[in-house]
């Protein structure tokens, strides 16, 4: 009699299988869903922070119309203008430029550490640095090595003075370098001190003997001295810094001085159309990085679905950020907006910049530019940016933002469906179970049965 085998572990599965498949097959749809959502939200927070932060790099450059300021010398000097600079023509002569102090004291002693204590160093511009030689001190004598690591880890010190040791054709020098240029002119001769020591604290000694005699000036501090127009006869500007801002909007910095009885060099300050078209274009190309992100989330997919339809196909919400992305673009500030200043849209939102409307608007109303975009600063928020900058941290925010909650939301959902899988996975564990129990009984009982057939066989055979 033949029979058909039973293989419990496959028939087990298979039942259990079955038993489970429509809740697997539901449960499978939800989780994929909801991973699919989470990759769309981090999608949109990260094209959302993206495009935040290109406003705020445009907000620092305080204003997107650029100006530019060139020297007729490229040698004397460099200078940059930002947008509230005002187109014009000047002249500088650099009578001298800022330098800071340095100084040498020359084969200082090793005195025993019992001479040392205390000492001053006088900076340029005014301000003292204490130090306790004993501090430094790690084999009972006071070398100028340990005088430097002194006066460089002196509490006052904080970067202001560099101390160094140079040794050249045998002889030792303690070298002091002051951190900043020029420095406290006396008011009666106009000379800016340089760095010098007081050791009236130090014991009496050779030490004390050796820094009182003063340093070996190696570069003598001295504070810029330009002239707006021609020497001694224009407007003298002296400072400690090379780098002038006496022109609103425009920084300079000198680079060489010049010989006396040449002619002032000229720096001219003019609009930049070039450099204001490429920032309107930056914002410009990163509104449509984001709206490209989005028109990704939000498609609807196609009838025959050959193309999927996005995660927030039909969320209300992602609908809302584009509309009031869309409104605030439209906004007028000062009674302008960017379309007035060549920035088109077409039907599906991308924009485009008409450059020549751009030069025409500039021409038209100069500082309209500024005014439109405006500015992302928390204190000063304003314009263009600023608005588009407030709705992105409505979203951004990481403690209440629309995306923080959203996301939170999600995961207490990825939780419940991991918590719901667990509990189909014991559920298919115990009906498998169950099945495997009863079919192995099954394909036990099987077996006997045949064992008792081929018996019953074998007599049957003998018999006859």
């Amino acid at each position: 009699m033949a029979s058909t085998s039973i293989n419990p572990t496959s028939m087990a599965n298979s039942l259990a299988t079955a038993y489970t498949q429509a809740a697997q097959d539901q449960l499978t749809t939800q989780t994929n869903k909801a991973q699919a959502t989470s990759t769309a939200l981090n999608a949109l927070r990260s094209a959302l922070s993206t495009f935040n932060g290109a406003l705020t790099a445009l907000s620092a450059k305080k204003g997107l119309t650029q100006n530019t300021a060139t020297f007729g010398n490229p040698a004397i000097g460099t200078a940059s203008a930002t947008s509230t600079a005002q187109a014009g023509a000047y002249s500088f002569f650099v009578e001298k430029l800022a330098t800071g102090s340095q100084v040498a004291y020359q084969d200082l002693p090793a005195p025993a550490a019992s001479e040392g204590g205390p000492i001053v160093v006088q900076m340029p511009d005014g301000t003292q640095i204490n130090v306790t030689l004993a501090d430094a001190d790690n084999d009972g004598t006071i070398s100028q090595s340990e005088v430097a690591r002194a006066i460089n880890l002196a509490p006052t010190n904080q970067g202001k003075l560099t101390a160094a040791t140079v040794t050249a054709n045998g002889k030792t020098q303690l070298v002091l370098t002051a951190a900043q240029t020029g420095g406290l002119a006396d008011p009666l001769s106009g000379v800016v001190p340089n760095i010098a020591i007081d050791a009236s604290g130090l014991p009496a000694g050779t030490l004390k003997t050796a820094l009182t005699g003063g340093p070996n000036v190696l570069v003598a501090a001295q504070n810029a001295v330009v002239w707006l127009g021609d020497q001694n006869t224009g407007i003298k500007l002296e400072q400690a810094s090379n780098t002038f801002t006496s022109i609103p909007g425009v920084s300079i910095t000198f680079n060489q001085a010049m010989t006396a009885g040449t002619a002032p060099v000229a720096l001219t300050v003019a609009g930049d159309a070039s450099g204001t078209a490429a920032n309107v274009q930056t914002f410009v190309d990163a509104y449509n990085a984001l709206n490209k992100v989005l028109d990704g989330l939000t498609a609807s997919g196609s009838a025959d679905g050959k193309t999927n339809a996005g995660a927030f196909a039909s969320d209300a919400g992602i609908r809302a950020l584009r509309g009031k992305l869309s409104s605030i673009l439209r906004q007028s500030f000062s009674g302008l907006g960017v379309m007035d200043f060549g920035v088109k849209s077409d039907r599906s939102g991308i924009l485009s910049l008409d450059s020549a409307k751009l030069s025409k608007a500039l021409a038209a109303h100069p500082d309209g530019l500024s005014q439109v975009f405006g500015s992302t600063s928390a204190t000063g928020s304003s314009g263009l940016l600023g608005a588009m900058n407030d709705y992105a941290g409505v979203w951004l925010n990481s403690a209440n933002g629309l995306l923080k909650n959203r996301q939170d939301s999600l995961q207490r959902a990825q939780s419940a469906l991991t918590d719901k899988q667990s509990r189909l996975d014991a559920t298919f564990k115990l009906y498998y179970e169950r099945y495997l129990q009863q079919f192995t009984a099954l394909q036990s009982l099987q077996d006997q049965m045949g064992q008792t057939s081929n018996l019953f066989s074998s007599l049957s055979s003998t018999s006859s």
